[in-house]
């Protein structure tokens, strides 16, 4: 689930597609290489179609058409304009483009699943894709228009570009998806029987960019860990609650691995015993952080079982098997345990975003936190960082607002034919906005938590919270005076939030914790 190294290359035998090969290729431009075996593995079974069609065998897609009109048999002279007119007829996506991250992430898990057998396309097809990758030819992908059967309506702009029409960015320029293979030196695709449909076919979207969903959701929650660590610290917080022999008689799912990072983060300070806590029993916000960080730690692991198979798999319908020289209809296209992941990981993050929300305001009342009234070193005359808890509520309502389930939405297709499918590709995408003020909230919280600490000045800090503590004051002084916060929290998310190198250290202090 974490990077641990940027690859220059990418090789995609379409069985062993790592996260760490999609991040590589979506934010960092490696370079992607299709195996060996992979091409010599998509001719055999384009003989099969080829086959098929010679002999007028019915199958779906191929030889007939799609949805409501498959039991209406192709002319044999319009199989490659079918082709084409499959990618024109289904490229209907509407709203902004997305990122090119993730129109990256998105074709390299496409070409993934052709490798691995299956589709039936033509070689031709993924060596242009994998082309379009290393030269930097992105499609532009409209944001809306999957309801998760397949990912048709979005990935068909992907096939309008292979077939030199559409719009493609190039150098940081949009053009027309013609131009811009010329610019990169490559040439339209002529689709066979079969082609067009391929390109539109499975969850190549949803896919890859959950993958980028997830890696982000990873370090997010390193980071909260860091940021309940700092505020421990702030309010002199009870680390018995962590103690393994607690947590050992109710086993939750992920609460020890949360539990044991934040005492790896506070070694060093004089948390670790609890002998050194204000307060015999802390409010449930600092209190069960383990149990709610711990769900979101199972949350990721839900997720990555859903989501491996989309990258090492082939969701293509009908399928082709080489072996016996069958064409078989499908239901891999159908992606409900993703949807549900991605479901059950943006109200895992809420129940993050609600716990950061809530110690951040238990920090600012002198009644429970034993600090100066909203952190103010000059008492209730001033608003200290009072103001700062409305722009936390407010992170959160967006927050719990995105998290609204979508898996479970009504959704058609074709009449009496395509009558269910999962949404998955909006469940990824909103995965992404989630996480952006996630990252906004965690900033809230460690500025007012850098300000408890300040206030309480214990003698020594934990690895974890000194790390943090310091990075902060390098570039957002303490608060004395009233100030605007909201640039604070924007330099805090922005600069050490969202610096590698900070997450790379606090990683390192987890060590083994992990």
């Amino acid at each position: 689930m974490l990077v641990t190294g940027i690859a220059a290359e990418v090789v995609v035998d379409g069985r062993t597609l790592s996260y760490d090969d999609v991040v590589a290729v979506a934010h960092h431009g490696a370079r992607v290489v299709l195996a060996d075996e992979v091409l010599p593995r998509l001719a055999r079974e384009r003989a099969v179609v080829d086959d098929v069609v010679d002999r007028q065998v019915p199958a779906y897609g191929l030889t007939t058409g799609l949805g409501t009109r498959s039991s209406y048999a192709l002319p044999r002279g319009e199989l490659e304009v079918f082709s084409v007119r499959t990618v024109r007829g289904r490229a209907n996506a509407v709203g902004d483009p997305l990122p090119v991250p993730v129109v990256r992430a998105a074709v390299l898990a496409r070409v993934s699943g052709i490798a691995g057998g299956g589709s039936g396309v033509r070689p031709e097809i993924p060596r242009l894709l994998v082309a379009m990758l290393n030269t930097g030819v992105h499609p532009v992908l409209p944001e809306v228009g999957s309801i998760g059967a397949s990912d048709l309506c979005q990935m068909a702009h992907v096939g309008l570009v292979v077939i030199g029409e559409g719009r493609a960015e190039f150098g940081g320029t949009v053009l027309d998806g013609a131009e811009a293979l010329r610019r990169a030196g490559l040439a339209p695709a002529a689709l066979g029987p079969k082609d067009g449909h391929v390109l539109c076919s499975a969850s190549p979207l949803a896919a890859g960019q959950g993958v980028l969903a997830l890696h982000e959701a990873a370090a997010v929650l390193t980071l909260a860990q860091a940021v309940t660590a700092l505020t421990y610290e702030g309010f002199r917080a009870n680390t018995s609650p962590l103690d393994p022999r607690v947590l050992g008689l109710r086993p939750a799912p992920g609460q020890s691995r949360a539990a044991g990072e934040l005492l790896a983060l506070l070694a060093g300070g004089q948390l670790t015993d609890p002998r050194h806590a204000r307060r015999v029993q802390d409010p449930v916000s600092l209190r069960c952080t383990a149990q709610v960080h711990g769900a979101l730690y199972a949350a990721l692991g839900f997720a990555d079982d859903a989501l491996g198979p989309e990258l090492g798999g082939c969701g293509d319908n009908p399928v082709v098997l080489a072996d016996t020289g069958e064409i078989l209809s499908s239901g891999n296209f159908h992606t409900p345990a993703l949807a549900l992941a991605f479901d059950t990981l943006a109200l895992a993050l809420t129940q993050t975003a609600s716990l950061s929300a809530e110690r951040m305001r238990r920090l600012l009342d002198p009644a429970v936190s034993g600090l100066p009234a909203n952190l103010s070193p000059y008492g209730p005359e001033r608003s200290g960082f009072a103001p700062l808890a409305k722009t936390a509520q407010a992170l959160v309502a967006e927050i719990r607002m995105l998290s609204t389930p979508v898996c479970t939405d009504p959704r058609h297709g074709a009449d009496a034919v395509e009558d269910d499918s999962t949404n998955a590709a909006l469940g990824a995408r909103r995965l992404s906005t989630v996480l952006a003020r996630l990252r906004h909230l965690l900033a809230v919280e460690a500025v007012a938590a850098a300000q408890a600490v300040d206030l309480a000045a214990p003698s020594t800090l934990g690895r974890g919270p000194e790390l943090l503590h310091r990075t902060i004051r390098e570039i957002v002084p303490r608060l004395d005076e009233d100030r605007p916060c909201g640039v604070d929290v924007e330099a805090v998310s922005r600069d050490i939030l969202g610096s590698d190198e900070v997450l790379s250290t606090l990683r390192g202090l987890l060590g083994g914790a992990s």
